[in-house]
Parts: structure tokens; sequence; C-alpha cells
């Protein structure tokens, strides 16, 4: 609302100076802060806070930043021009300090800067003084920095208030979503003992497409081949991977294969799936509240989507209990379903799964867990972040069945390192291991024609 007596213009054509009060509203204090100058800090906040206690905090909060952005900005001039008559300010400084106010009062302070990058996959903020950044798969430290603790707890608070949630010393430790669906998850004292930690994993907007991933190396046109065989003909897929390795894209990537005929579920922790399907039901888990009710888990999401007539279920990735759930989808006329797991190699891949279907305590013997896993799941993808940042497929590994108690896995496609080259670049080959997957009956049953060359395929990498 608008301090001060009506106007005769319309509410939504009112002037920007309907947010200026000549009395003090509120007092934030704090601002963002800038290595580069001694006494950039100092300004900065001083400025912030009277800027502060000039606005109209309440009337701000309803209009967008594009609207009022103009008034504000010519009010935050006329003060830095005061402030430069003790202190000159370059001009480039001037702009600086404009922007770092201005995402103090409608954005996320010092990290906007950071957002703004679409080379940034994460965001890493470790403490108040210092926040690293993962660029092109490599993490470097920043220049961006903080004011102080205080400072770096509003942003926090900013962010989980946005949606619903909130963080302090009795609930400490938050997961949230920026409004881009970026994933955020917040961990302040006594849980962190150096201060309130950030981290933010990038959404990507764009989508990837399968071509993409061969002109970046990520895999072969072989191995892509193989995989939209695997995907179009129905067949189980788990992509596995370690923490930022690409388990996701390449996730996207495989659903555009989905035939649009198909309904699909999807389910996820945090939405970051891009299906490009029309026929796209989207389900996302949902925390406890502040008393501790109200969670909605995987496995109540997998249980119910199999009432809801998928024709194929994605779960963004299994973690618990519900991989039980999801192996007997596969083996109950879900075919063709597609989900991701954290773990090292395809052999690993299947310990986990073993391992998580035992955490649904229904006692089954260790061969009843291992034959549900190789009559449900056919290929696991395994992908790799490698010391030069770049993501690449490492194996494609096809389930063949089981001697005695084990597994039985056939790779088909693997990536072999062959060295590092100039700048620390990885060099190998995607290389076909020379086996015909045993699927290759059920492609040709699909009408699916599979060159006999296609698994003697070398493509070197230097």
């Amino acid at each position: 609302m608008m301090s001060g007596p009506p106007t005769d213009r319309q509410e939504g054509s009112k002037p920007m100076s309907s947010l200026m009060t000549p009395s003090r509203i509120n007092r934030l204090g704090g601002g963002q802060a800038d290595t580069r100058h001694p006494q950039y800090q100092e300004i900065k906040s001083r400025v912030h806070t009277d800027l502060l206690n000039r606005l109209n905090l309440d009337r701000l909060t309803t209009v967008k930043r594009e609207v009022a952005e103009p008034e504000i900005r010519s009010l935050i001039i006329g003060m830095l021009e005061q402030e430069s008559k003790t202190t000159p300010l370059s001009l480039r400084e001037r702009d600086q300090l404009i922007s770092d106010i201005l995402n103090e009062l409608f954005g996320l302070g010092p990290l906007e800067e950071l957002l703004r990058d679409p080379a940034i996959s994460d965001i890493l903020v470790n403490r108040a003084q210092q926040i690293y950044v993962e660029r092109n798969g490599l993490l470097e430290e920043t220049k961006v920095v903080f004011k102080d603790d205080r400072h770096l707890l509003r942003i926090i608070e900013r962010i989980v208030s946005s949606v619903g949630r909130r963080i302090d010393e009795s609930s400490p430790m938050v997961d949230a979503r920026l409004a881009d669906g970026s994933r955020v998850n917040a961990v302040i004292p006594p849980l962190a003992l150096d201060g309130p930690v950030l981290s933010i994993r990038r959404f990507r907007t764009d989508k990837l497409q399968a071509h993409d991933l061969v002109v970046r190396e990520s895999l072969s046109q072989p191995m892509l081949a193989l995989l939209e065989m695997a995907v179009s003909s129905r067949m189980n897929v788990i992509v596995s991977g370690g923490t930022g390795a690409g388990k996701t894209t390449l996730l996207n990537v495989l659903s555009g294969f989905i035939s649009e005929n198909e309904r699909v579920v999807t389910i996820e922790d945090a939405a970051e799936l891009l299906l490009r399907q029309r026929h796209v039901v989207r389900l996302e888990t949902r925390p406890p509240n502040i008393e501790g009710k109200g969670a909605v888990r995987q496995r109540e999401l997998v249980i119910n989507a199999l009432r809801m007539r998928p024709d194929r279920i994605v779960v963004g990735e299994v973690r618990g209990d519900e991989a039980l759930d999801m192996l007997q989808a596969m083996n109950t006329g879900h075919d063709g379903s597609l989900t991701t797991v954290h773990a090292n190699s395809p052999r690993d891949a299947l310990y986990r799964l073993d391992t998580m279907v035992a955490m649904a305590n229904l006692n089954l013997p260790e061969r009843a867990i291992r034959q549900q896993i190789a009559s449900a799941v056919n290929f696991i993808v395994q992908v790799s972040r490698l010391s030069d940042g770049t993501r690449k497929v490492t194996a494609i590994s096809e389930i063949t069945g089981m001697e005695q108690e084990v597994i039985t896995l056939q790779d088909i496609f693997v990536f072999e390192r062959t060295g590092l080259g100039p700048g620390g670049k990885v060099c190998g080959r995607f290389r076909a291991t020379g086996i015909r997957p045993k699927a290759s009956e059920h492609f040709a049953q699909s009408g699916i024609e599979v060159p006999r060359t296609m698994f003697e395929h070398v493509q070197v990498i230097s």
C-alpha cells in the first residue's frame, strides 16, 4: 500500500514516488562486499541503509522490479553523488554499487551476478567470505563475498521464505528451489560450525538435444544409437554416476526417445526433468512441515503412479526403499522405465539397488532381490565427470541374467583413457567391446534393424 494521500491515478500506473516515505520504515542494514575497494563496503552499507529508511517497504514488495527500478536507480545515483563529495568514485565503481544495491533490494544480493552467468552450474558458499563456483566442470573461487554471516543468513532466509519454508536453530537445514528451478540446500549454525553454508545447483533452461552429446564428445554416435534403440523399444534403463556427473542431463536426453503416444509419469525429489512430450504427468515429493508432518516420500509417489495408468515411469533418482516398487513396476508391464542411481560403476549400481531394496524391510532373500533386478533392468549407463571437467558416458553395460547368486553383466561400449593432453585434457577413446547385445533379438522384434558394424566402432578423443 502507498503511504501519504491517494492520487487520482490508477493503481497500476501510480508513480514510483509512492514508494517514498518521509519517515524511517525499517532498518535492515548490511550490504554486499567488494574486496577491490577498501571503502566500497562502507559506502554501500551506508547508502543501502539510507535507501531503506526512505522507501515504503510494504509498497515495494508488491511492485515488480522493472517498474520500481528506474526511480530507485535515480535515487541511488543522487545518494552516490553526495558520497562522491567525500569519497571520489569512478564510473565503474558507481555502476557496480548501483547494481549491487538493486540486487540487495530485489534479488539475492551478491549471488545475482553469479546466477546470471550461464556457464556456472553450481554456486557453493562455504562461508560469508568464501564462495566457489563450478564452471565448465571445474571448481574455482570467486571474488564475490558477503559482508558477514548476518548478510548471508538474510539472503538464505529470503530464499526459503519465498517457497513457504523456514530456517532457524530449531530447523537448521533446508532444501528449497529458486523460481528458475535451481536446487538450493542451506545449513546454518549450530550444524554449520563456521557460519551459514549455501549450495545452489543451477537448473538448465536450455534443452540439450541428443546430437549435442555427440558433438561435445560425451559419447559416440553408435553408443547414442544403442541407447535410442533401448528406449524406443521399451527396455528399462538405469543411468549411474556420481554427484554432478550428468545423470539428469542424460536422463533428459533419453526421455526424448519416448514416443509421443505414451503416457509418462515422472517422480522427483526436486523437479529437474524437462520432458518434451505433451502427455506427461509430473510428481514431486514434499518435505515435512514445521511440526514434522505431511511429508510425501518418493515411495508413496511411485506406488500412486502405478494407479495413474502410466505407459512409462521416470524416476529422477532412486535412493531408498522406493527402488523395490520401481523394480516391481518394471517387471509388471511398465517396460521402458528410466531412472538414475548414485554409483561409481555398473557393478556398484547393482550393489546399490540390492541395498536399497533391502531397506524396504520385507525380509526378501538376497537371491530373490537379485532375480528382481536381473529380470527388471536391461541396461546400465555409467556417466562420469573426468579430471578435466568433461562428462562422458564411460560404459554401457547389459544385464544378461544370473549365474548362481551373481547378476551377470557384459559391457557393450566403454570409454578407455589413454593419457592427458595439453592443459590437462583427458585423452581416450570410445570403444565397442565387440559383444553383440543380447537385446538385439528384442530390437529386431520391435522392427529396429541393428547394423553388425555398430559394435566394432572405435572413436578416438584427443
